[in-house]
C-alpha cells in the first residue's frame, strides 16, 4: 500500500509541475524537465520547419551536449500520438535521447498542430507515414547527421505509423515502438474490438461526410473536443480516462486535440498497422506498460514481424498505456531500454 501511495503521490506531483511549465516554457514544451533556454555545452532545441509535399511542418530539432555539426552523430526521429504534439511526449523522448548523444527530431504532423495543410485535423495513415519518411529527409541534411545510424521511434498512434514507414524506407536501421496503438484496428474495429457490429454503419457515415465536403465545404468531425472532470471519472477504460486527462488536463497543449476528420476514417478503416510485418528486417524493439490495456496491439504486431533482423519486446512493469508517456519511473525504464537498444544497432 505504501509503494502504490508513494507512485500516486509521485504522479500527483508531476502533474502539478507540468500545469506551471505549460505556463511559462518558451518553447512551448509541457513535459517534465523540458528545456527552457538554449546553453553552451548542454542539450539544446532548434525549432525549424521545412517543406513536405507542399505543405509546411513544424519541428523541434534536439541536438546533444558539446554538440559540434563537423562530427558525426546517429540521429532518431520520433512519431507523436494520435492526437498528440511535438511539445508533449514525443519531445520528453526526444530530449532525453539527445541527452544521451544523439540527434532527434519531433515534428507534427500534416495538418496537426503547428504543421500546416487544410482541412486541419485530417487524420490520414498515408500523410502520416509520409511524415515520418520526410522527419527522414530533414534530418538527413541536418548538420552533424551519420545517415548511416538513422534510428525511428514511434509512440502510440506514431508507433503504428513507425511500423508502417519502416518496412520500405531502409534509411532506418533500427526501428522502436512505446505504447503502439493501430489506429486502423481501433478506427475499424473499435477498442477492444468494441466496434465489430457497426463497421458498415461507420464507413457510410464517414463517405458521408466527404459527401458534404465535396458538396458544401463543410467539415464534419469526429473524436472529442472538450470533456468534463466528471465524464473522465466516469470513463471505464484506463487508456481514454487517462487519455483525457494528460491531453486535456495535466500536459494540455493549445496545438492538441482528439478531434479528427469524419472524412478520414475512409482511409483509417481500411489501414492496418500490423500487415506486412514482414516487410520489416532491421533491428525492432516493442515497448508496453505490463498494465496497459493496449498491449494486445503490439503483441499482434510483434508476433507478425517474422524478418527481423533482431526483435525483443520490452514490458515496463506496472505501467498503462498513457503513464509511459510522462511518469519518471516508467520514462527512465523506457529510455535506459532505448538507449541499449539504438546503442547496439546505430
Amino acid at each position: 500500500m505504501e509503494t502504490i501511495i508513494r507512485k500516486l503521490l509521485i504522479i500527483l506531483f508531476v502533474n502539478v509541475s507540468i500545469i506551471s511549465n505549460a505556463q511559462t516554457n518558451p518553447f512551448g514544451l509541457v513535459y517534465q524537465g523540458a528545456i527552457s533556454k538554449n546553453e553552451i555545452n548542454q542539450v539544446n532545441i532548434h525549432p525549424i520547419s521545412y517543406k513536405l509535399n507542399g505543405i509546411d511542418i513544424a519541428a523541434n530539432v534536439y541536438t546533444p551536449a558539446n554538440y559540434d555539426p563537423s562530427k558525426k552523430y546517429p540521429a532518431i526521429v520520433v512519431a507523436h500520438p494520435n492526437g498528440g504534439v511535438k511539445e508533449q511526449t514525443a519531445g520528453l523522448y526526444a530530449q532525453r535521447l539527445a541527452e544521451s548523444g544523439y540527434i532527434t527530431i519531433a515534428a507534427d504532423a500534416s495538418y496537426q498542430g503547428a504543421s500546416g495543410g487544410e482541412p486541419r485535423h485530417t487524420d490520414k495513415p498515408q500523410f502520416r507515414v509520409e511524415d515520418i519518411h520526410g522527419m527522414v529527409d530533414f534530418v538527413s541534411k541536418y548538420p552533424g547527421v551519420d545517415t548511416n545510424r538513422l534510428g525511428a521511434l514511434g509512440i502510440c498512434g506514431g508507433g503504428g505509423y513507425t511500423l508502417k514507414a519502416v518496412q520500405s524506407d531502409k534509411r532506418i536501421k533500427a526501428v522502436a515502438t512505446l505504447s503502439m496503438f493501430n489506429s486502423g484496428e481501433v478506427r475499424r474495429n473499435g477498442f477492444q474490438n468494441s466496434q465489430l457490429n457497426t463497421i458498415q454503419q461507420r464507413l457510410k457515415q464517414a463517405s458521408d461526410a466527404r459527401a458534404q465536403e465535396v458538396a458544401s465545404g463543410k467539415i464534419i468531425y469526429s473524436g472529442v473536443a472538450s470533456i468534463t472532470d466528471e465524464e473522465i471519472a466516469k470513463t471505464t477504460t484506463d487508456l481514454y480516462r487517462e487519455g483525457y486527462e494528460y491531453y486535456y488536463r495535466t500536459h494540455k497543449h493549445p496545438n492538441s486535440t482528439f478531434l479528427y476528420t469524419t472524412s478520414s476514417l475512409m482511409d483509417l478503416m481500411t489501414w492496418d498497422a500490423s500487415s506486412n510485418m514482414d516487410l520489416i528486417n532491421q533491428p525492432l524493439l516493442m515497448m508496453a506498460g505490463s498494465k496497459a490495456d493496449t498491449k494486445y496491439m503490439t503483441d499482434e504486431a510483434f508476433s507478425k514481424a517474422t524478418n527481423a533482423k533482431s526483435k525483443e519486446l520490452f514490458l515496463i512493469p506496472g505501467a498503462t498505456h498513457i503513464q509511459t508517456y510522462y511518469v519518471p519511473e516508467y520514462v527512465s525504464q523506457a529510455v535506459n531500454k532505448l538507449n541499449e537498444f539504438f546503442g547496439k544497432f546505430l
